[in-house]
């Protein structure tokens, strides 16, 4: 149909109801009955009505906020970027008078993570972004905000028992998948794999991590059964000690040529091989760091799998003020892309300009 500015009236005109039934429907309040909320969505399809949300946002009365809970972070490190994604999502929408606060948590520490649960509890909030750590305390969280009928969204990582507005992130089991049948072109007879974990593996906050794991194994299941695989646990405070295990890890074991880490830690093992000199056939690792980035490029990472971060915290946000300000509908699962950078495409790869 030929586009032009159409009016509620005319709008109620063409599905032959009333302007307040129109509003109704615009709006997602009021009870409207099922047939002429149908009507009305006919029109609104044929005419591919959007709404001007910036007079939305001058009109509106209302100041909404919505809570953030991520971890603490560091400048350039992965949540540093989501972040920043949240921070660009709110710049946008201060026109229509949302605000974007944060509440943080350490990473991987229950109590904190339950301080900042706690926090929100006392706290006005119109819509809540959760970067979940703890399964248990997330369903408890979870369980109140429903109670409240305060709307939530997850990133990184989705926990589905919940009734979560929807879930921004990457399938960590299929990236997993990827990441060994990527890394396993790299093999030839003979050698063999160490997959390298952090002391905090079994810990419950590190469900993505557990979950990559898992993808990876499949794959390895499935085409390399007969593959020798060792497992070496690194401390991330304690890099002499790391460094000591490494040197008898490798004396022992000469044929360990490929590797993978599962966490956003791959700088710890290419340190280690940068200062002795020695590249292994394959390594892969996650995220873009800016160390990781550095031995992607000198070459003791091979591959590095990103997740987006930033457009992770910056369609969290958005999704949220979607449904709770201009009543959009929201998709319930929107997944990341499976970054695969090597080398020769690091320098290409940005996520906002």
């Amino acid at each position: 149909m030929e586009n032009k500015n159409y009016t509620i009236k005319d709008i109620a005109r063409m599905a032959g109801v009333s302007a307040g039934t129109v509003d109704r429907v615009l709006h997602n309040r009021g009870d409207v009955s099922a047939s002429s909320r149908e009507k009305v969505r006919k029109v609104l399809d044929e005419i591919d009505y959007h709404p001007n949300m910036f007079a939305i946002g001058l009109a509106a009365k209302k100041r909404y906020r919505i809570v953030c809970i991520i971890p603490y972070y560091m400048e350039h490190d992965y949540w540093h970027a989501v972040a920043k994604g949240i921070d660009r999502a709110a710049q946008e929408l201060r026109p229509f008078n949302v605000g974007v606060d944060f509440l943080y948590y350490r990473h991987a520490d229950k109590t904190s993570y339950e301080e900042a649960c706690a926090t929100l509890r006392q706290e006005s909030a119109d819509a809540v972004l959760i970067a979940p750590n703890f399964r248990e305390e997330t369903i408890t969280l979870t369980a109140g905000l429903e109670k409240e009928d305060i709307p939530y969204a997850f990133i990184d990582f989705n926990i589905e028992q919940t009734h979560a507005l929807c879930y921004i992130g990457q399938d960590s089991k299929t990236s997993g998948y990827i990441a060994a049948k990527i890394l396993m072109r790299n093999h030839e007879k003979g050698q063999e794999l160490v997959l390298f974990f952090n002391n905090q593996i079994n810990n419950p906050a590190e469900i993505q991590m557990q979950r990559r794991l898992e993808g990876f194994m499949q794959y390895l299941s499935e085409a390399h059964k007969d593959l020798i695989i060792h497992d070496i646990v690194l401390h991330k405070e304690d890099a002499d000690g790391n460094r000591q295990m490494l040197d008898t890890f490798f004396e022992e074991h000469p044929q360990a040529a490929l590797g993978a880490v599962f966490n956003s830690r791959v700088y710890q093992v290419a340190s280690y091989l940068h200062e002795k000199r020695r590249k292994l056939a394959g390594l892969v690792g996650y995220d873009l760091l800016r160390k990781n980035a550095e031995f992607l490029k000198t070459g003791e990472v091979n591959y590095l799998i990103g997740q987006r971060p930033g457009l992770q915290g910056y369609c969290g946000v958005k999704a949220l003020c979607n449904h709770v300000v201009f009543k959009r509908p929201v998709t319930a699962v929107k997944y990341m892309p499976i970054d695969l950078l090597m080398k020769e495409n690091i320098d290409f790869y940005f996520e906002f300009e």
